[in-house]
């Protein structure tokens, strides 16, 4: 199975171009004013209308208000929310009934006690994003380009589709869907020359690296909750 990569973060047609014609499966905007990789509704917009079909547009929110979240899925044409904040399940459950798309809710992972939520999350979410659980000083819930230990999930049977996500780099990334069995990667920061500035090189060699990685030969196996 060829591993699907996800290019978070995109802001300039040139992103745009080197992740479509590297293979991506997913492109991701950023709606979080925080963020150096935020987009507006427009710009999203404009970017969106340059992808080719089949290609998933995935809008990423942090704790959105029903309100923000109209207004920007009135602007931009997305396939696909994914939830980057505190959101509980119920909240999840909620936005999803509200705009109608498949919905992935990222968890930070840390430590064994932040494995829980998972579980959790499979039960309202279509898809699940492992993500590296930030410094205590990062302003941001995510891309701060750090891994989480790979191996508190190594095994683990999953009930989503799930997406590897944190710190993954060209070099890494092979190392990473070896231990985890991971079918599916997301990167920001680690096809960056600048934080919020793609390098075209850099997602090539990311998606290259990612779909000549090795995977187990068999599906991971584990007891379902407790990883």
């Amino acid at each position: 199975m060829t591993v699907k990569v996800k290019i978070c973060g995109v802001r300039d047609a040139d992103a745009v171009r080197a992740s479509v014609e590297a293979g991506a499966a997913y492109l991701g905007f950023v709606f979080f004013a925080k963020s150096p990789r935020a987009v507006s509704a427009d710009e999203a917009r404009d970017l969106a209308l340059e992808t080719p079909p089949g290609l998933c547009k995935v809008g990423l929110f942090v704790d959105p208000t029903d309100a923000f979240l109209d207004q920007t899925l009135a602007t931009a044409p997305l396939d696909m929310l994914q939830l980057h904040g505190r959101e509980t399940p119920e909240r999840v459950a909620k936005i999803a009934r509200r705009v109608g798309l498949p919905i992935m809710k990222a968890v930070s992972i840390g430590a064994a006690q932040d494995l829980p939520a998972l579980a959790a999350h499979e039960a309202t979410a279509d898809q699940i994003l492992c993500d590296a659980r930030p410094p205590s000083d990062h302003p941001l819930p995510g891309g701060a380009g750090v891994s989480f230990d790979w191996r508190l999930i190594a095994g683990r049977r999953w009930r989503r589709p799930w997406m590897l996500a944190g710190g993954l780099t060209t070099a890494n990334v092979a190392e990473a869907i070896r231990l985890t069995g991971a079918t599916q990667v997301d990167v920001s920061s680690g096809v960056e020359s600048a934080p919020g500035l793609k390098s075209s090189e850099k997602i090539r060699a990311f998606i290259d690296a990612a779909r000549n990685a090795e995977r187990p030969e068999a599906p991971p196996q584990g007891d379902g909750h407790a990883a």
